[in-house]
């Protein structure tokens, strides 16, 4: 008998931690390209990070998202919470909040955008960069306020200023996905 009350316990607090833990997540509400509000406890921390006021913190899809990725780990061709790379986190990004879907690579994703200058970016637009010499290796989402979300290949998923001193340097292109057929798209 001890053992099995042993085993009863165990289950139970097995369980009151994993439900407990998962009411504490950000948990993805609507579909994607609807604009849900966010939840109080998301505006806050990203209206902190993005040094904006909570209500510029309209997009719970995206921030709901952002948090649950944050933290992931750098992994060169990953597309899971195991490890993933910039581009992954760029196409289900797009994919997951926005609806859109769009190429795999980074070479492929700056084909499909429509450029823009930097003062014009809104948030889901795309931001890449030319690290060690090579031409768009690197890409992040734009948010707002001069900040984007990207992988970084040393801390994984974070959030960074686009004015960085040691990033702003490589930025090289950024712009809107152009929607409709990509296969078709030349970008601009």
């Amino acid at each position: 008998m001890n053992k099995l009350h042993y085993l009863y316990c165990i289950l139970l607090a097995v369980f009151i931690c994993l439900s407990s833990c998962h009411s504490k997540r950000a948990v993805l509400r609507g579909e994607p390209g609807e604009v849900v509000k966010p939840d109080r406890s998301i505006a806050d921390k990203y209206s902190e990070i993005l040094e904006v006021d909570k209500s510029e913190i309209q997009n719970g899809r995206l921030y709901a998202f952002i948090d649950q990725w944050m933290g992931t780990p750098y992994k060169f061709g990953g597309i899971d919470k195991d490890g993933v790379d910039c581009s992954a986190l760029t196409l289900l990004l797009e994919q997951q909040v926005y609806g859109i879907t769009i190429p795999r690579t980074t070479g492929q994703q700056v084909n499909i955008i429509k450029r823009k200058y930097e003062e014009e970016l809104t948030e889901g637009d795309l931001v890449f960069f030319d690290y060690d010499g090579k031409k768009f290796s690197h890409v992040g989402v734009y948010l707002q306020n001069g900040y984007y979300v990207h992988a970084s290949s040393t801390k994984g998923v974070m959030i960074t200023r686009l004015h960085d001193p040691f990033t702003y340097k490589y930025f090289s292109r950024c712009g809107s996905v152009i929607t409709g057929d990509l296969n078709t798209s030349t970008g601009k």
